[in-house]
Protein backbone atom coordinates (compact mmCIF):
# COMPACT_ATOMS: atom_id res chain seq x y z
CA UNK A 1 0.00 0.00 0.00
CA UNK A 2 1.35 3.65 -1.21
CA UNK A 3 2.04 5.96 2.10
CA UNK A 4 -0.58 8.26 2.39
CA UNK A 5 1.69 11.36 2.86
CA UNK A 6 0.60 14.67 4.08
CA UNK A 7 1.66 17.11 1.08
CA UNK A 8 4.55 19.38 1.93
CA UNK A 9 3.26 22.21 0.23
CA UNK A 10 0.13 22.48 2.92
CA UNK A 11 2.75 22.56 5.14
CA UNK A 12 4.62 25.84 3.97
CA UNK A 13 3.36 29.21 4.71
CA UNK A 14 1.30 30.65 2.33
CA UNK A 15 0.39 34.22 3.15
CA UNK A 16 -1.77 35.24 0.29
CA UNK A 17 -4.30 32.64 2.40
CA UNK A 18 -3.73 33.77 5.80
CA UNK A 19 -5.05 36.62 7.70
CA UNK A 20 -1.83 37.74 8.66
CA UNK A 21 -1.88 35.81 12.03
CA UNK A 22 1.96 35.69 13.00
CA UNK A 23 1.88 39.69 12.66
CA UNK A 24 -0.78 39.75 14.92
CA UNK A 25 -1.07 36.64 17.71
CA UNK A 26 2.99 36.69 18.24
CA UNK A 27 4.44 39.10 20.99
CA UNK A 28 8.04 40.10 20.30
CA UNK A 29 10.65 42.29 22.40
CA UNK A 30 12.73 45.27 21.16
CA UNK A 31 16.05 43.42 20.21
CA UNK A 32 18.69 42.64 17.75
CA UNK A 33 15.27 40.62 15.33
CA UNK A 34 12.54 43.14 16.30
CA UNK A 35 12.85 47.04 16.23
CA UNK A 36 9.86 47.40 18.52
CA UNK A 37 8.04 45.82 21.38
CA UNK A 38 5.24 44.30 20.49
CA UNK A 39 2.23 42.49 22.79
CA UNK A 40 0.43 39.65 21.68
CA UNK A 41 -3.11 39.68 19.90
CA UNK A 42 -1.85 43.55 18.60
CA UNK A 43 -1.35 44.00 14.72
CA UNK A 44 2.01 44.70 14.30
CA UNK A 45 2.30 48.31 13.05
CA UNK A 46 3.24 47.12 9.34
CA UNK A 47 0.50 45.29 9.25
CA UNK A 48 -1.27 46.27 5.94
CA UNK A 49 -5.50 46.43 5.84
CA UNK A 50 -4.97 43.44 3.19
CA UNK A 51 -2.80 41.48 5.50
CA UNK A 52 0.49 41.68 4.27
CA UNK A 53 3.74 43.56 5.18
CA UNK A 54 4.13 46.43 4.18
CA UNK A 55 7.94 46.22 4.49
CA UNK A 56 7.98 42.78 3.57
CA UNK A 57 10.80 43.57 0.82
CA UNK A 58 12.97 45.06 3.75
CA UNK A 59 12.39 43.39 7.22
CA UNK A 60 16.17 42.71 7.48
CA UNK A 61 17.19 46.16 6.91
CA UNK A 62 14.13 47.77 9.11
CA UNK A 63 15.44 45.72 12.11
CA UNK A 64 12.86 42.97 11.39
CA UNK A 65 15.57 40.01 10.96
CA UNK A 66 12.88 37.58 13.45
CA UNK A 67 10.17 37.89 10.73
CA UNK A 68 12.62 36.76 7.95
CA UNK A 69 13.48 33.57 10.31
CA UNK A 70 9.75 32.85 11.34
CA UNK A 71 7.81 29.84 9.16
CA UNK A 72 4.49 29.03 10.11
CA UNK A 73 4.75 25.76 8.65
CA UNK A 74 1.26 26.74 6.73
CA UNK A 75 -0.37 26.77 10.43
CA UNK A 76 -1.61 30.38 9.11
CA UNK A 77 -3.68 29.21 6.16
CA UNK A 78 -5.09 26.04 7.85
CA UNK A 79 -6.54 28.10 11.51
CA UNK A 80 -7.63 30.83 8.77
CA UNK A 81 -9.49 28.84 5.88
CA UNK A 82 -10.42 25.62 7.53
CA UNK A 83 -10.73 26.24 11.36
CA UNK A 84 -12.41 29.28 11.09
CA UNK A 85 -14.02 28.75 7.79
CA UNK A 86 -12.60 32.02 6.16
CA UNK A 87 -13.79 34.45 8.99
CA UNK A 88 -11.21 37.11 9.28
CA UNK A 89 -10.14 38.19 12.82
CA UNK A 90 -11.34 41.88 11.43
CA UNK A 91 -14.50 41.87 10.93
CA UNK A 92 -15.75 39.09 13.83
CA UNK A 93 -15.99 39.79 17.92
CA UNK A 94 -13.32 40.69 19.91
CA UNK A 95 -13.83 36.42 21.27
CA UNK A 96 -13.43 34.99 17.89
CA UNK A 97 -10.40 36.94 17.46
CA UNK A 98 -9.28 35.71 20.75
CA UNK A 99 -9.90 32.08 19.93
CA UNK A 100 -8.23 32.52 16.74
CA UNK A 101 -4.97 33.54 18.10
CA UNK A 102 -5.14 31.36 20.89
CA UNK A 103 -5.32 28.34 18.58
CA UNK A 104 -2.95 29.61 15.86
CA UNK A 105 0.34 28.31 17.76
CA UNK A 106 -1.50 25.01 18.49
CA UNK A 107 -2.14 24.32 15.09
CA UNK A 108 1.35 25.73 14.50
CA UNK A 109 3.15 22.89 16.81
CA UNK A 110 0.99 20.27 15.02
CA UNK A 111 2.25 21.27 11.95
CA UNK A 112 5.81 21.48 12.62
CA UNK A 113 5.35 17.66 13.53
CA UNK A 114 3.68 16.78 10.14
CA UNK A 115 6.77 18.27 8.78
CA UNK A 116 8.52 16.36 10.56
CA UNK A 117 6.74 12.97 10.15
CA UNK A 118 6.33 13.14 6.44
CA UNK A 119 9.89 13.63 6.18
CA UNK A 120 10.37 10.75 8.07
CA UNK A 121 8.48 8.83 5.52
CA UNK A 122 10.62 9.50 2.91
CA UNK A 123 13.59 8.06 4.85
CA UNK A 124 14.24 3.89 3.27
CA UNK A 125 15.99 3.18 6.07
CA UNK A 126 12.97 4.28 8.32
CA UNK A 127 10.94 1.99 5.96
CA UNK A 128 9.97 -0.72 8.84
CA UNK A 129 8.56 2.12 10.61
CA UNK A 130 6.31 3.68 7.97
CA UNK A 131 2.99 1.87 9.44
CA UNK A 132 3.38 3.34 12.66
CA UNK A 133 4.50 6.98 11.17
CA UNK A 134 1.47 6.77 8.94
CA UNK A 135 -0.50 5.92 11.39
CA UNK A 136 0.85 9.27 13.79
CA UNK A 137 0.96 11.46 10.73
CA UNK A 138 -3.09 11.01 9.98
CA UNK A 139 -3.78 11.10 13.84
CA UNK A 140 -2.15 15.02 13.50
CA UNK A 141 -3.67 15.86 10.72
CA UNK A 142 -6.94 14.63 12.04
CA UNK A 143 -6.07 16.80 15.26
CA UNK A 144 -5.13 20.08 13.06
CA UNK A 145 -8.87 19.61 11.84
CA UNK A 146 -10.40 20.07 15.30
CA UNK A 147 -12.56 22.70 16.61
CA UNK A 148 -11.19 25.69 18.27
CA UNK A 149 -12.68 24.64 21.48
CA UNK A 150 -11.01 21.30 21.34
CA UNK A 151 -8.19 23.03 19.86
CA UNK A 152 -7.58 25.01 23.32
CA UNK A 153 -7.51 21.64 25.25
CA UNK A 154 -5.36 19.79 23.58
CA UNK A 155 -2.64 18.19 25.35
CA UNK A 156 0.44 19.15 22.76
CA UNK A 157 3.06 18.53 24.71
CA UNK A 158 2.06 14.81 25.20
CA UNK A 159 1.54 14.24 21.57
CA UNK A 160 4.52 16.02 21.21
CA UNK A 161 6.23 13.30 23.26
CA UNK A 162 4.43 10.45 21.96
CA UNK A 163 5.80 11.62 18.32
CA UNK A 164 9.17 12.39 19.69
CA UNK A 165 9.69 8.74 20.29
CA UNK A 166 9.24 7.36 17.11
CA UNK A 167 11.21 10.52 15.40
CA UNK A 168 14.48 8.79 17.80
CA UNK A 169 13.98 5.46 16.68
CA UNK A 170 13.56 6.98 13.03
CA UNK A 171 16.69 8.79 13.23
CA UNK A 172 18.69 5.51 14.73
CA UNK A 173 17.68 4.00 11.29
CA UNK A 174 18.40 6.66 9.14
CA UNK A 175 21.94 7.18 10.71
CA UNK A 176 22.97 3.69 11.35
CA UNK A 177 23.42 4.06 7.67
CA UNK A 178 25.88 6.45 7.27
CA UNK A 179 29.22 5.03 6.96
CA UNK A 180 32.31 6.10 9.89
CA UNK A 181 32.23 6.99 13.15
CA UNK A 182 29.27 9.43 14.34
CA UNK A 183 29.15 11.30 17.07
CA UNK A 184 26.60 12.00 19.44
CA UNK A 185 26.16 15.81 20.80
CA UNK A 186 22.47 15.84 21.21
CA UNK A 187 21.95 18.67 23.17
CA UNK A 188 25.36 19.58 22.90
CA UNK A 189 26.71 23.09 23.98
CA UNK A 190 28.49 24.38 20.36
CA UNK A 191 27.76 28.07 20.90
CA UNK A 192 30.79 29.65 19.29
CA UNK A 193 32.49 26.37 18.18
CA UNK A 194 35.43 26.18 15.54
CA UNK A 195 33.93 22.98 13.69
CA UNK A 196 35.80 24.40 10.52
CA UNK A 197 35.72 21.24 7.93
CA UNK A 198 34.31 18.80 11.08
CA UNK A 199 33.62 15.67 9.95
CA UNK A 200 29.61 15.62 10.90
CA UNK A 201 28.02 12.69 8.97
CA UNK A 202 25.44 10.86 10.48
CA UNK A 203 25.71 12.66 14.03
CA UNK A 204 23.07 13.12 16.43
CA UNK A 205 22.47 17.01 16.64
CA UNK A 206 19.19 17.43 18.24
CA UNK A 207 18.96 19.70 20.26
CA UNK A 208 22.73 21.39 19.97
CA UNK A 209 23.23 24.66 20.53
CA UNK A 210 25.50 25.76 17.62
CA UNK A 211 24.56 29.68 17.84
CA UNK A 212 27.62 31.36 15.88
CA UNK A 213 29.16 28.23 15.34
CA UNK A 214 31.95 27.88 12.25
CA UNK A 215 30.70 25.17 10.31
CA UNK A 216 32.35 26.38 7.40
CA UNK A 217 33.23 23.40 4.76
CA UNK A 218 31.42 21.27 7.71
CA UNK A 219 30.53 17.33 6.18
CA UNK A 220 26.90 17.02 7.98
CA UNK A 221 25.36 14.42 5.61
CA UNK A 222 23.24 12.51 7.09
CA UNK A 223 23.10 14.44 10.73
CA UNK A 224 20.08 14.55 12.41
CA UNK A 225 19.18 18.34 12.88
CA UNK A 226 16.18 18.16 15.07
CA UNK A 227 15.72 21.43 17.22
CA UNK A 228 19.43 21.99 16.22
CA UNK A 229 19.85 26.09 17.11
CA UNK A 230 21.65 27.82 14.01
CA UNK A 231 21.53 30.68 15.06
CA UNK A 232 23.96 32.60 13.46
CA UNK A 233 26.05 29.90 12.47
CA UNK A 234 28.09 29.62 9.15
CA UNK A 235 27.26 26.98 7.27
CA UNK A 236 29.37 28.26 3.54
CA UNK A 237 30.51 25.59 2.27
CA UNK A 238 29.00 22.86 4.16
CA UNK A 239 27.66 20.04 2.97
CA UNK A 240 23.58 19.31 4.40
CA UNK A 241 23.19 16.74 1.88
CA UNK A 242 20.83 14.09 3.03
CA UNK A 243 20.93 15.89 6.52
CA UNK A 244 17.45 15.44 7.96
CA UNK A 245 14.88 16.77 10.39
CA UNK A 246 15.96 20.24 8.91
CA UNK A 247 13.45 23.24 8.57
CA UNK A 248 13.39 26.08 6.74
CA UNK A 249 13.30 28.30 10.46
CA UNK A 250 16.66 26.81 11.13
CA UNK A 251 18.44 27.67 7.85
CA UNK A 252 16.73 30.81 7.59
CA UNK A 253 18.43 32.03 10.82
CA UNK A 254 21.76 30.57 9.66
CA UNK A 255 24.50 32.19 7.42
CA UNK A 256 25.47 30.77 4.28
CA UNK A 257 26.27 30.83 0.53
CA UNK A 258 25.73 29.54 -2.35
CA UNK A 259 28.08 26.73 -1.99
CA UNK A 260 26.12 25.44 0.87
CA UNK A 261 24.55 21.95 -0.13
CA UNK A 262 20.89 21.48 0.87
CA UNK A 263 18.26 18.72 1.26
CA UNK A 264 15.69 19.16 -1.40
CA UNK A 265 13.18 19.63 1.19
CA UNK A 266 14.35 23.14 1.89
CA UNK A 267 14.95 26.30 0.06
CA UNK A 268 18.18 28.78 -0.52
CA UNK A 269 17.40 31.41 2.24
CA UNK A 270 17.76 34.70 0.10
CA UNK A 271 19.81 36.83 2.21
CA UNK A 272 22.11 34.50 2.31
CA UNK A 273 25.62 35.32 0.07
CA UNK A 274 25.81 34.37 -3.70
CA UNK A 275 29.73 33.48 -2.85
CA UNK A 276 30.73 30.02 -2.53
Amino acid sequence: MQDQMVDRADLRGDCTRCFGLCCVALPFAASADFAVDKDAGTPCRNLQDDHRCGIHARLRQQGFTGCTVYDCFGAGQKVSQVTFAGQDWRTGSREHARRMFDVFPVVRQLHELLWYLTEALTLPAARPLHAKLRRLSETTEALTRRTPEELGELDVAAHRQEVNVLLLRTSELARAGVRGRKKDRRGADLIGARLKGADLRGANLRGAYLIAADLTGADLRGADLIGADLRDADLTGADLTDAFFLTQPQLNAARGGAGTRLPASVGRPAHWTTEV
